[in-house]
C-alpha cells in the first residue's frame, strides 16, 4: 500500500467521501458503475482502485458500502491520527481551519500561525493562533506533522525551511511560489489561479464551439 499512485490516492479520497454521503441514504451496496457515475469516470477504474486496495465486491450487490469506507480508511489513514497546523492566518487560512476542523477523525488541526499581533491567541471553531515566532516550539510540542501553507508569497520558502527544521512531515502549498523540499517531506502543490485558468480556458473553448 505504500507504493500506491498518487492518483489513486487522490481518487480513494473521493470515493469515501461519496461513499459516506451514500450511506446517509439509507443504502448498504454501491456498484462499480454507480460509484463511477458519481465521480464521472469509468466502472473498470473504481474496479482496478479496489482492487489494488484488496477488497472485492459481491457479484449481485456490488461493494458494501461501509466495508469499502472502512477499508480506504485503513489505507488512507495513520492508526493515531496526524496534527495538521494552518500557517498564515489570512482570510484563505481562517477558511481552511474552519471549513477543515471535524471533517476527518484521523486528521486534526489543532494550531494556526501568523505575525500579526493582532491575531494572536484568536481561535476559529477552537483552533488556537500563535505567532509565527513559536512555530518551532508549538510543531514539536503537539506533535504536529503536516502543515498547510498560505502566507505572504514572499516569506513562503523561507517559511517552508523553518517548517522543515520543525519536524514537519507534509506540506500542502496554497501560495503561487514553487517550493523545494529535502527528501523525507512530502510536498503538494495546490494553484489555485492556474485552476482557474485552466477553467476559463475550457469555457473560453466551449463559448467558441457554440458560436
Amino acid at each position: 500500500m505504500d507504493h500506491l499512485p498518487g492518483k489513486t490516492i487522490e481518487r480513494l479520497s473521493a470515493y469515501r467521501r461519496v461513499l459516506l454521503n451514500y450511506s446517509t441514504k439509507g443504502k448498504s451496496y454501491i456498484f462499480s458503475h454507480e460509484l463511477a457515475g458519481l465521480l464521472h469516470i469509468t466502472a473498470v477504474q473504481v474496479r482496478r482502485d479496489v482492487m489494488l486496495i484488496g477488497y472485492t465486491g459481491l457479484q449481485r450487490k456490488g461493494y458494501y458500502v461501509m466495508e469499502l469506507i472502512a477499508r480506504i480508511g485503513e489505507v488512507l489513514d495513520s492508526r493515531d491520527g496526524q496534527k495538521v497546523a494552518v500557517v498564515g492566518f489570512g482570510y484563505l487560512g481562517k477558511a481552511i481551519t474552519g471549513y477543515f476542523v471535524g471533517k476527518r477523525s484521523k486528521l486534526d488541526v489543532v494550531a494556526s500561525f501568523d505575525i500579526n499581533t493582532k491575531k494572536i491567541d484568536t481561535k476559529i471553531k477552537g483552533v488556537k493562533c500563535f505567532h509565527i515566532n513559536s512555530l518551532k516550539t508549538v510543531i514539536r510540542k503537539k506533535k504536529i506533522t503536516i502543515a498547510i501553507l498560505t502566507v505572504p508569497t514572499d516569506v513562503a520558502v523561507e517559511v517552508t525551511k523553518n517548517l522543515v527544521k520543525a519536524g514537519i512531515k507534509g506540506i500542502l502549498n496554497f501560495t503561487t511560489v514553487p517550493l523545494n523540499v529535502p527528501p523525507g517531506v512530502y510536498l503538494e502543490e495546490y494553484d489555485m489561479i492556474t485552476s482557474v485558468e485552466k477553467v476559463a480556458f475550457f469555457v473560453k473553448k466551449y463559448d467558441k464551439a457554440e458560436k
